[in-house]
Order: C-alpha cells, then structure tokens, then sequence
C-alpha cells in the first residue's frame, strides 16, 4: 500500500527540545557549506532494439560542492553516496559513484534479462504480455531537508519497478551530527526503555491524521498489513506506516485510473503515480 509519511525526525526533536531547526532551509553560512546535485536520465532497451522493453533511471543526488572545511566535505559526502547506492561507492566523488551506478544499472539490466526475454521470445509467448515484466524503472532523487550548526538531514527517496503488480517506494533520512559527525540514533535522544512510548505516540499520529479513533479502524482501512508499528533496531527504525493511504486499484478523484499492474512507462507517464509516496519510511542512522 502507499504511505505517506511524516517526519519522525521533526517530532522527536521538538519533543526533546534539545536541536533547533532552521525553518526546513539549507543554512549555507554553517560551515561554509553548498551544495549541488547530478542529474542522471538514462534509458536502455534490451538488445538494443528500441521496439523492445527498456529500463529507465533517473537520479537526482544531491552532494556537498563547497566547504570552508574540506575533512566536512569529504565526509559528508561519503555518508550522502553510501546512503543512496550502498557502501561500496562511498570512497568516490559524487560524479565517480553516478556514473558507476549508472552503468551498473542498465549493465546488469540487459545482461539479466536478455537471455531470459529471448526465451519467452523463442517460446511465442505474447509480445504485448510480456514486455511489462521486462519494463524496469528507478528513481533515486536525494536533496539536503534541514542544516545549521548542529544537525544536517539527508533525504531520499526512492522507486523502482522490476515488473508485476507493484513498485517499491521508499523514503530514507540520514540524521547527522555536524559537530562529530556521527550520525544521530534514538538512543541519542531518548533513556531507557522508550519503544513502547514511541510506538503509542506514532499510533496516536495516525489515528489522528486519519480522524479515526481506535486502531483496528486503521487496520480496517488497510493499514500494517505488511507488518507492525514497531520501532527497530539500535541503528535504525522502520517504519511501516505513518500518515499512509490504502494502494488500490481503480478511478482517483481527478477521474483518472490508475492499474497498478500497468507497464512502467504507463504509469511513468501519469506523474501522480511516478511520484506516489513512500510506502515505507526509514531513518538511516548507521
């Protein structure tokens, strides 16, 4: 199901009342800092063969450009890039690790699913049938959510499609403490045996948002169907719903419809759906 999510981040802190915030705008006099960001739009077809299913990849990755302190720099972005395409591409510079992803990408694309595709070719399957599991699109767009002098927050967010029913969506913040460096845990904010409380405070948000009053309301519109309300883990917390809708088929309020077993470039085409929310919510603390 699609989840729309609010930030845990902003409601932890207010309640710790231990951060101040800078309006949710990028403070470029911290540290001197600025930032950019690489845009990536690449499109592949299998074999080639443009009559053929292709894969699509669009990355927006937002880096740190400039800095009065260079170690700042450096760091900042090796948690930015290890945060977006995984640790192995943390030592490179912003444009090194985009480019290697990029070609990682559309390489392991056709070199997975050519062979597989020639033989459902071979086999006469239908053409029209089978080229939506064939029909591959990411999306990874990142941007700088919050800096001052104490905390930065890093956001992404993320889809992808590999074929079948449903895509994945996901939303991803990375909390740092500007000051050591170190990313910022729930451990650093709360004593003791919190999660209970926590978990009561995210059920009592969604209940609220929804205007309903008891849980199995929520459960009955849809909701935790995939899992608990539960915080997770010393290093980070999954979240599996806050301020979410049911994922369905059929006619929006704009009278339009969308299928969710639609090919890729269908639903790219309908930009509500592209950009749907996250359906999962993670705050990224290691």
């Amino acid at each position: 199901m699609k989840k729309q999510t609010v930030s845990l981040l902003v409601l932890l802190l207010a309640a710790s009342g231990f951060f101040f915030s800078c309006g949710n705008t990028v403070n470029k006099n911290a540290y001197a800092l600025e930032f950019d960001s690489i845009q990536v739009n690449e499109t592949v077809h299998l074999f080639g063969d443009t009559a053929k299913p292709a894969c699509n990849l669009i990355l927006n990755v937002a880096y740190a450009s400039q800095s009065s302190d260079v170690r700042l720099k450096d760091s900042l972005n090796a948690f930015f890039l290890s945060a977006c395409f995984g640790d192995k591409y943390m030592a490179m510079t912003p444009e090194e690790a985009v480019k290697k992803y990029t070609e990682k990408y559309v390489g392991d694309y056709r070199n997975d699913l050519e062979p597989m595709y020639k033989k459902d070719e071979e086999d006469k399957q239908d053409e029209q049938s089978i080229g939506a599991w064939y029909s591959y699109y990411k999306g990874i767009e990142s941007h700088v959510q919050l800096c001052n002098t104490l905390i930065l927050t890093y956001r992404i967010d993320y889809n992808e499609y590999t074929g079948g029913a449903h895509g994945i969506y996901m939303s991803t913040f990375l909390n740092l403490d500007l000051r050591t460096l170190a990313p910022i845990r729930l451990d650093d904010l709360f004593a003791g045996d919190y999660k209970e409380q926590l978990t009561d405070l995210l059920w009592n948000q969604l209940m609220a948002d929804n205007k309903v009053a008891t849980r199995q309301e929520l459960e009955d519109m849809g909701y935790v169907t995939t899992g608990d309300l539960t915080p997770q883990g010393r290093h980070h917390i999954l979240l599996q719903c806050l301020r979410h809708r049911p994922l369905r088929n059929g006619p929006r309020k704009d009278n339009t419809t969308v299928r969710n077993d639609a090919a890729p470039a269908e639903r790219r085409n309908n930009g509500t759906e592209r950009r749907a929310q996250p359906i999962t919510h993670n705050f990224y603390n290691s």
